[in-house]
């Protein structure tokens, strides 16, 4: 692993060790287990050394996500909720605004990202939250749901209609007209700490606001990249873990007088979950070269590894609970945990038909430069 990430597999190894279960049942990853990853910058390791953070490639920090991911989803949400967070005050920032937050969130403040509302989820130009300016402040008024790490976060990033545009703003948790209530009981991912936001007069200075101005989607697909890239290795995760637990009880487990793997459907099986996984790995990694290398395609890319990623985590998982039987359905066992958690990846971050329609937008405007180049 790249130095940036020296160690960090064995730090989370040692947080993690086999407590992944218990959180997945009370719901809650203990605090200093995220302030612990959260100080040594690993829940945004992009964070650019200049700014306290370790500066890691994406290509390094998409391996380490998927690490995380394979030992439990709900602090890689956190990851993602996190890494989304100062993706997007470095890209909606100015340099002032760089020098005042990223730093902190390289260095163990916890943070969320909350765009959907009851009524604006994949239809985000329904949102009805408003950034208005008041002098030399802003005043901002909504209700975000399904905000993942919200009960964790110390800020939180609330997009929002400002003026005939759209802007971020940076808001403290700990802010007067500020409710952080917990999403009770969600079916995967249960101790990322998903809230609803309610926002009643919060008052602001004007500092606190990140690109306003913009158009809507334009500022939500910025800041939705990197939640997508996070979330499709952490799909790769999932399914090594998946791979992992199916391969070793396959091996183990006699039925008939033989190994479950000699079965040739349990082994069709065994197949099916492996070149899953190796989809998923190189269309991430394909990802994160063009997001390393700043290229053109990288939001293409970026979608095309979300979309991937996340239906063959779900189809994965299913396969690895039909190899293990009523062994992966005890409550917390891992491939159990990445069947909820997985099937949550299709709707997060832009479900899979938004990123479908994208990908067919895509498609169509292929087909009209190559008849061009025709021409």
């Amino acid at each position: 692993m790249p130095e940036p990430l020296a160690g960090a597999r064995e730090l989370v190894d040692d947080l993690v060790g086999d407590r992944a279960a218990e959180w997945d049942r009370t719901g809650e990853i203990p605090d200093e287990v995220l302030r612990t990853l959260a100080a040594r910058g690993l829940l945004c390791a992009g964070v650019p050394a200049d700014f306290g953070g370790l500066g890691a490639t994406s290509a390094a920090n998409g391996e380490f996500t998927a690490y995380v991911g394979s030992r439990c989803s709900s602090p890689r949400s956190v990851m993602t909720s996190q890494g989304m967070a100062a993706w997007a005050i470095q890209r909606l920032g100015g340099p002032r605004q760089h020098a005042m937050y990223l730093p902190k969130l390289a260095g163990g403040q916890l943070a969320a990202v909350a765009f959907s509302e009851a009524e604006a989820g994949s239809d985000l130009s329904a949102m009805t939250t408003t950034i208005e300016p008041d002098g030399d402040a802003v005043v901002v008024r909504g209700r975000k749901v399904w905000t993942t790490a919200a009960h964790y976060a110390d800020v939180i990033v609330v997009v929002g209609r400002y003026g005939s545009g759209a802007a971020a703003v940076v808001v403290p948790a700990s802010a007067p007209g500020v409710t952080v209530r917990r999403v009770p009981l969600p079916s995967g991912c249960r101790a990322a700490g998903h809230a609803d936001v309610r926002l009643d007069e919060v008052r602001l200075p004007a500092d606190a606001v990140l690109g306003g101005g913009q158009p809507l989607m334009l500022l939500v697909t910025t800041a939705l990249a990197y939640g997508r890239i996070s979330v499709a290795w952490g799909c790769v995760g999932m399914l090594r873990a998946c791979l992992d637990a199916a391969r070793r009880h396959a091996r183990d487990r006699r039925q008939f007088g033989e190994p479950l793997a000699r079965h040739q459907l349990v082994g069709r099986h065994l197949a099916n979950l492996l070149t899953a996984e190796q989809i998923a790995t190189r269309v991430c990694e394909h990802a994160s070269r063009g997001w390393d290398s700043g290229s053109p395609d990288m939001v293409i890319a970026t979608v095309l590894a979300k979309q991937v990623s996340a239906v063959q985590a779900a189809q994965g998982a299913a396969t690895a609970v039909q190899v293990l039987g009523s062994a992966a359905a005890h409550e917390g066992h891992v491939v159990e945990r990445a069947y909820r958690d997985a099937k949550l990846m299709e709707l997060i971050e832009g479900s899979t038909e938004i990123c479908q329609l994208i990908l067919a937008d895509h498609a169509v405007s292929m087909a009209a430069s190559w008849d061009e180049e025709k021409r």
